[in-house]
């Protein structure tokens, strides 16, 4: 879009992507402005270059719109690995490999799943965009430095075992806006005595906006991105 065209003839919208795992959120974005040729573009709710699944990418006046997308509940299938643990909480990490634990049986798996539904209370990853004096703490951990994060409270309304069979847990998440799957992970590793780390972790949904609505990413083009669009209902305010 040129320089100091006006902002009503850009089309507005939002469009449900299925961002592939490798890719940043920031990444994607970047994929869509040169596609659409709008530097007007945002995302509403940061995926991990690990995780896949549902972004939704804002574009014109719709960035204006991005917080109320982002304090939606969301939905997440986690596979995690028990028996290691890692800095970042995921395979991404230095991973270290506990060597001493009892493996744990489904039952007593369940038993330790119990204490996380509802409003648990969490610590954010330190390799997190959470920002600590001004600085975001993942730069502050990358550069050695201890960052302190203030615990903050999450609602689990459902977490399921889709899948269990040492090392691995599959889990099936639905919680509320600002859960950190990571330190969820972590937590519940640290409750079965084996530790965890995200191995690999998808978006579902974002309120009601499912995976299954969106598009892939390598599939959205010139011709096609403008019939992509979607606009403003009344599900961004009653999550």
């Amino acid at each position: 879009m040129a320089a100091g065209e006006n902002d009503a003839k850009i089309p507005s919208g939002f469009i449900l992507v299925n961002k592939p795992p490798g890719p940043t959120s920031h990444d994607v974005v970047d994929e869509l402005r040169a596609i659409t040729g709008i530097s007007q573009i945002g995302h509403a709710g940061t995926l991990d270059p690990l995780a896949e699944g549902l972004l939704i990418i804002l574009i014109g006046q719709y960035t204006k719109e991005a917080q109320n997308f982002v304090k939606l509940s969301k939905a997440y299938r986690a596979v995690l690995r028990l028996g290691f643990e890692s800095n970042t909480h995921d395979i991404d990490g230095e991973i270290i490999q506990r060597k001493e634990f009892t493996i744990p049986i489904r039952e007593d798996v369940e038993i330790v799943l119990e204490k996380f539904r509802g409003e648990i209370s969490q610590v954010p990853p330190q390799f997190s965009a959470i920002k600590v004096k001004g600085k975001k703490a993942y730069k502050s951990a990358r550069s050695g430095e201890e960052v302190k994060l203030e615990a903050r409270i999450a609602t689990i309304s459902n977490l399921e075992t889709i899948w269990y069979k040492f090392p691995i847990l599959t889990l099936d998440i639905a919680c509320s806006s600002g859960t950190y799957i990571r330190s969820l992970a972590r937590d519940i590793g640290d409750a079965i005595q084996t530790g965890a780390v995200v191995s690999a972790l998808r978006r579902t949904a974002v309120g009601n906006y499912s995976l299954t609505g969106a598009s892939d990413l390598k599939s959205i083009n010139l011709k096609n991105w403008q019939k992509l669009l979607r606009v403003k209902s009344d599900q961004i305010k009653s999550n």
